[in-house]
């Protein structure tokens, strides 16, 4: 059984599907494997934070943008995500042993 995933990672996965080039509702919602509703309550939610922002095609269809502050927001995790991968305790380049303790 797998787990539930966290706001946060859910944010991150539809920022990123958006940064990419998918924009419309229904190709988000395939992106982040989220049903219809909940998928357009994260998109609101994100839109009243400032992450994305609504524009109206031509024809009168919704297509999202991401922020600049959405982007900054995928920088820093992704950033956060290198430095926690790449840190030596977590990599065991360097192993701890408490037998060493006095």
């Amino acid at each position: 059984m797998s787990r539930r995933r966290s706001r946060l990672e859910i944010i991150l996965i539809i920022l990123a599907a958006i940064r990419k080039g998918v924009d419309k509702p229904t190709r988000i919602m395939y992106a982040a494997n989220m049903s219809w509703r909940p998928s357009q309550r994260m998109l609101s939610r994100m839109m009243e934070q400032g992450l994305v922002e609504v524009r109206i095609s031509p024809r009168s269809r919704r297509r999202y943008v991401i922020t600049e502050k959405g982007i900054n927001m995928i920088d820093y995790f992704e950033k956060a995500n290198e430095i926690l991968s790449n840190d030596v305790y977590l990599t065991g380049q360097y192993s701890f042993s408490y037998s060493r303790l006095p």
